[in-house]
């Protein structure tokens, strides 16, 4: 994800305290967790946070960090909710043209696989089940969400702008579909 004013790419997010010393747990976008250490200082969305992250391990799902000047479980309470980004520039560039950044979707063209343009991406969520892509109808200000899967989102064109979303019709086999 990048932010809305900027070339920042969204990396995690801090959340709990973990420990006494001052460590905390980030929950990562990145395909490697603990490579979010390996980008150097990162931009946060409190206005003058920069932080330095050492010491990353993998623990379960999340990664625990120590923050450069953060020594206490007071301290890393207090930054519970930050977001952590870095520079577009600092980032690889995509190895072959079925790679992409999420950040990339953001603002192309939604198309059905007919032609028809249903809006445009408004985002990525992921509350848990797995990527969500979020298509904003700019007419009717409706907002619509699809399994981010290549069966539903079989094509995606950067270069042109356009991806191709393909609306599951019928509910899955073994489920019953709604009255």
């Amino acid at each position: 994800m990048t932010t809305p004013s900027s070339n920042l790419i969204l990396l995690g997010t801090i959340g709990a305290a973990h420990g006494i010393k001052g460590q905390v747990r980030i929950a990562t976008h990145t395909q490697d967790p603990e490579a979010i250490a390996s980008y150097g200082p990162l931009a946060t969305d409190r206005d003058g946070l920069v932080v330095t992250l050492s010491k990353v391990r993998l623990h379960k799902n999340v990664v625990v960090a120590h923050i450069k000047g953060i020594s206490d479980r007071t301290a890393a309470e207090q930054l519970n909710g930050v977001n952590l980004y870095v520079e577009r520039s600092k980032l690889p560039d995509p190895e072959d043209e079925d790679d992409f950044y999420h950040a990339d979707l953001l603002g192309l063209e939604a198309r059905l696989d007919s032609g028809v343009v249903i809006g445009t991406v408004s985002a990525l969520p992921n509350f848990g089940a797995g990527d969500l892509i979020e298509v904003r109808n700019a007419q009717s200000g409706d907002t619509y969400l699809y399994p981010f899967t290549k069966a539903v989102v079989p094509t995606i064109r950067i270069a042109e702008g356009y991806l191709v979303i393909v609306a599951p019709l019928e509910a899955p086999e073994g489920e019953e579909e709604p009255d």
